[in-house]
């Protein structure tokens, strides 16, 4: 129902019945009785607050691990270098392109594959401590490119808004969104934070270490 509606949104029609053809405007509160709002907005809130972690706490980790502090011109390096891998996620909008255009799928087919292959990428994280031990350099380049899947991803998210939605809720839709990625990532950080303390202040005893 919401891509047919779309559809009509986008239609030509003559000038004497623009004024009937316009679509009816969703208000904010309607926008939140649809399930597929809820949709994205977990979407956003279960990914984000992860995204922004590693962003926050790269250079805490350099500096604690590595004992390379943020003035330090190779940790500058180093966060520089994991930034720029970032930009990889440019894929995000060449991908699903490639499989509609090259691989015949249809639309929405091709970016929830594309979606699915960016969503595996964030698991290499789960090395990123381990193979630390070999270089420094390792867990920086993993980082990076979990974050660059993480935005492609995210950016194939934000597109589905419009397969859902007609053209005058998108800002809409995209702002609850973002509020909900926001709020993921002010909880995943604070609590982050204050494990963080409550393991030096207690030596991780919380944990069953002695």
């Amino acid at each position: 129902a919401e891509l047919m509606y779309i559809q009509q949104d986008g239609e030509d029609v003559p000038a004497h019945d623009t004024q009937e053809a316009v679509p009816a405007r969703i208000s904010f509160w309607k926008c939140l009785a649809f399930r597929q709002t809820w949709a994205f907005a977990a979407g956003k809130f279960m990914t984000d607050g992860v995204w922004w972690f590693f962003l926050f706490w790269t250079p805490a980790y350099l500096s604690s691990v590595y004992n390379l502090p943020s003035n330090n011109s190779t940790a500058q390096l180093l966060i520089f270098v994991l930034y720029a891998i970032t930009l990889l996620s440019i894929i995000g909008g060449w991908l699903p392109t490639y499989f509609v255009d090259r691989k015949g799928m249809e639309p929405y087919s091709g970016r929830m594959r594309a979606m699915l292959i960016f969503a595996f990428f964030p698991l290499l994280t789960m090395f990123a401590q381990p193979l630390g031990k070999i270089s420094y350099w390792i867990p920086v380049i993993i980082i990076g490119i979990a974050g660059a899947a993480h935005q492609a991803w995210s950016a194939n998210l934000y597109s589905t808004i419009g397969d859902m939605f007609p053209k005058s809720t998108i800002a809409t839709i995209t702002g609850i969104g973002t509020t909900a990625g926001m709020v993921s990532s002010y909880v995943i950080n604070r609590f982050s934070g204050v494990l963080f303390d409550h393991a030096a202040n207690t030596q991780m005893t919380f944990l069953g270490f002695t």
